[in-house]
């Protein structure tokens, strides 16, 4: 009787108190979720904004995905293919020098402002200006705070015209616009929310364009609006009834924070949420058996690894890069850490991407490994940190490493700590050993290509602040390689430049690959249309219903 009274209530609560109701509910007590919400519990703790010039997480990746628009999107039932979202056509000239976007007519942000091609032109000015850490996405392409308004701008208000500094082949230029960093943001709303700033040397302009409040504030047009974003605890999306497209079936979708798998998956048996995310194997072998509860996974364009960080001396020499790769223990891992969550894999490239190279040479051998570090002058090993997100299977798999890499000597600390914790670390390069994940920014096999060989300015002060960067290790011959396969216009040309980079980097780099995510989630069975991505931002949610 009071699951009834709450459901018939609820459509005329707030979101915010139907979120905290929501919260309060007893793990183990049954409380049916709202017809129009969906719940998921969800380990977003890796969020640190949701501004699209700056949020560069998976997690937050997922939520702008949903809640903004972009000129073009992947195509998620055929990733060779773009496809229109704001963009109605677009053309691209014939020196592959000028792209051409016409917008579709009559579309309205979240707040009721047009969509005109000025907002689009002023988006991409702001990522540029603001120069944050996804902003290489597009300053790749020669833009710079100085030329941005020559060489993005509106022609008129339905026409945005984009000027690429070479030409590169077309496919990659639209890959890269589908990054979530290409997102439009309302500008006319933005504006009245931006704050004042002092010009220095890092940064020339008078004003934040509006960073600060759309770190958790919200200024887009897709399918949901964010509503709120309560760090470790919630994120909560309602419906956009000035979305352009279909609209979505519910009316709301909040992302409960949990951290545990099996919280998750009690959660999900007792009706507390819809949709568990962070399934652990054993909770997702529970969840099969379960009549009431299904499961469904996708392949995902998100690699795991440990990087080693060059600036230590002990990790910088070629044979300890090699004889960590030695020392994992991948067939323990595949069997029963990653079973149904991912694919031993090797390389830098997931498979499904154009030129994958699907090899895995490596498997635990300590011997060869003894042998390396020998020839390295550190035949006792070493003691060394590892920064590792405090997560399954994470946890798992950095205690597996921290095993077998004590086989031949080296005594690994690991650092635990949440996402936020561990990235902000890493992006300082104040690491050691990091163990952590990778996804695509755009589908395309640049995009891991580039952050994994670029580094351009190896000082702390280095604005591209890619892997490698982070890293702070420099490949030069691979990074020219790397740009190379930007102008091949033969697919097949292209995808075998891309195997050969990845079979030197096999040979040579701080990185060990450890698997390919298969993304998996339960969900009970009164939901429809739940669907993951083959990317961590195409896990979208306004198809779904109840």
């Amino acid at each position: 009787m009071m699951i009834t009274k709450m459901n018939s209530g609820f459509r005329a609560l707030s979101a915010g108190v139907a979120l905290s109701l929501l919260l309060m509910a007893v793990p183990n007590a049954y409380a049916a979720t709202p017809k129009d919400t969906l719940v998921e519990g969800f380990a977003f703790d890796d969020i640190l904004s949701m501004d699209p010039a700056e949020a560069y997480e998976l997690s937050a990746a997922e939520i702008t995905g949903n809640t903004y628009s972009l000129l073009v999107r992947l195509d998620i039932n055929d990733t060779s293919k773009i496809k229109g979202d704001l963009a109605e056509s677009w053309t691209v000239s014939d020196d592959h020098l000028t792209y051409t976007f016409k917008l579709k007519p009559g579309l309205k942000f979240a707040s009721g402002n047009p969509i005109t091609a000025e907002d689009v032109a002023w988006s991409f000015e702001r990522v540029i200006k603001l120069d944050k850490s996804p902003a290489f996405i597009l300053t790749q392409f020669g833009l710079t705070g100085d030329n941005v308004t020559e060489k993005a701008k509106a022609t008129d208000p339905n026409t945005f015209t984009f000027t690429v500094d070479k030409p590169y082949a077309p496919s990659f230029v639209l890959n890269c616009l589908t990054a979530t960093v290409a997102e439009v943001v309302d500008k006319k709303l933005v504006l009245q929310h931006v704050k004042p700033a002092t010009p220095s040397a890092d940064y020339k302009y008078d004003n934040d364009f509006g960073n600060s409040w759309l770190k958790t504030g919200f200024a887009g047009s897709g399918p949901f609006k964010l509503r709120e974003w309560r760090a470790n605890e919630a994120v909560v999306l309602e419906r956009n009834d000035n979305y352009y497209g279909e609209k979505p079936k519910l009316a709301r979708v909040i992302y409960r924070f949990m951290k545990e798998s099996s919280a998750q998956r009690l959660a999900l048996e007792n009706g507390d949420i819809d949709v568990a995310r962070n399934l652990s194997p054993t909770d997702l072998a529970s969840v099969e058996k379960n009549p009431q509860l299904a499961s469904t996974n996708a392949p995902k364009g998100t690699i795991y690894y440990i990087s080693l960080n060059q600036k230590n001396p002990n990790l910088a020499k070629p044979e300890v890069q090699q004889a960590f790769k030695y020392l994992v223990d991948y067939d323990a891992i595949g069997k029963t850490l990653i079973k149904g969550v991912g694919e031993v894999h090797q390389t830098f490239e997931p498979k499904g991407l154009l030129g994958a190279l699907d090899e895995n040479p490596f498997k635990l051998d300590v011997a060869k490994a003894k042998e390396l570090l020998a020839k390295a002058g550190l035949p006792d090993g070493f003691s060394v940190t590892m920064d590792a997100r405090s997560i399954e299977p994470d946890t798992g798999i950095a205690t597996a490493i921290q095993q077998t890499l004590g086989q031949a000597g080296i005594k690994v600390e690991i650092i635990p700590g949440d996402g936020k914790q561990k990235l902000t670390k890493y992006r300082a390069r104040n690491h050691d050993i990091y163990y952590g994940q990778w996804g695509n920014d755009y589908w395309d096999p640049h995009s891991n290509a580039d952050t994994f060989t670029n580094n351009p300015d190896n000082s702390d002060a280095g604005t591209n602040k890619t892997l490698a960067w982070r890293n702070a290790w420099t490949t030069p011959e691979l990074d020219k390689q790397t740009k190379a396969a930007l102008f091949e216009v033969d697919t097949d040309k292209r995808a075998a430049m891309y195997r050969e980079i990845q079979k030197k980097y096999l040979e040579a780099s701080p990185f060990v690959f450890l698997y390919q995510q298969t993304e998996v989630a339960g969900y009970r069975k009164d939901i429809k249309d739940f669907k993951l991505g083959p990317s961590f931002d195409t896990n979208f949610v306004w198809p779904i219903s109840k």
